[in-house]
């Protein structure tokens, strides 16, 4: 992997993490259309550079995590990441499989851009407006609706700010918990992905120009992702989320045409 690779990908990392068009999809798709995807270092590095998107979430929210004791806050957020957990760590390896399908991804787009169409019309009753008032029920449930991104293209902030307004979360409250609840997520999944290359390809880790490109990756999507959380919430308490629901279908259709013609595999 190149520096400009590094940035590029990173750039879309940071761009498209917290916002609901699925960061994986548009990394995987990325990779292919530069021709690295295969790559076993492009794996973890997709998934590493979320160190830094986590990063930028606890900058812009600090007062939410500290100061630590804050016990039903973390408690919280434990309790919503437990369906992730339990679900990645006995299905990762057929998650990396589907990592490397563009289809999935092309699929997966157009679906959930459909649902984001009508996401407001689906769920008006949205009463919850704190932070305080999601209940550890409500934190669980979400959290299994966290758990549908699994499938690539699918979007964790979508399927997780669904999840909210489904259980009630006014539209800024849902993206806001989606953000709070990505850090334990993120956080275990980039750990999963570390200690999985450390054990089976060390080399990996131990070449100094990939180690040079992990902390570009997460510098760059760091400071992006910065700037689009701060777009997000403004502009999703204004317009809502049709935007990016045909956002997602044109991709989607664009995906499909690509693979079909054999630009993409």
């Amino acid at each position: 992997m190149t520096p400009l690779e590094a940035v590029i990908i990173a750039i879309v990392e940071g761009i498209t993490e917290f916002l609901p068009i699925s960061s994986t999809g548009h990394m995987i798709i990325t990779s292919s259309l530069m021709g690295i995807a295969s790559d076993d270092f492009t794996k973890l590095f997709e998934v590493a550079i979320q160190l830094g998107a986590i990063v930028s979430v606890v900058i812009l929210y600090w007062k939410k995590f500290f100061p630590l004791n804050r016990w039903r806050f973390y408690l919280k957020l434990l309790v919503a990441v437990i369906p992730a957990l339990v679900l990645g760590a006995l299905f990762s390896d057929k998650i990396d499989e589907l990592l490397e399908s563009p289809m999935t991804v092309a699929l997966s787009l157009l679906v959930g851009g459909v649902v984001l169409l009508f996401i407001d019309k689906l769920f008006t009753a949205h009463h919850i407006e704190k932070e305080e008032d999601i209940t550890f029920k409500k934190g669980f449930i979400i959290g299994i609706w966290q758990c549908l991104a699994m499938m690539p293209g699918v979007s964790r902030s979508a399927a997780s700010i669904i999840g909210g307004m489904q259980q009630k979360l006014s539209r800024g409250l849902a993206a806001e918990f989606s953000f709070f609840l990505a850090v334990p997520t993120m956080a275990a999944a980039t750990g999963y992905k570390l200690l999985k290359a450390f054990k089976e390809t060390p080399e990996i880790l131990k070449d100094s120009h990939n180690l040079a490109m992990l902390a570009l990756g997460n510098v760059v999507a760091f400071v992006v992702a910065l700037l689009a959380i701060k777009f997000f919430i403004s502009y999703v308490q204004r317009y809502g989320f049709k935007l990016f629901g045909w956002y997602r279908i044109i991709v989607g259709v664009i995906l499909i045409f690509l693979i079909s013609q054999g630009y993409l595999k």
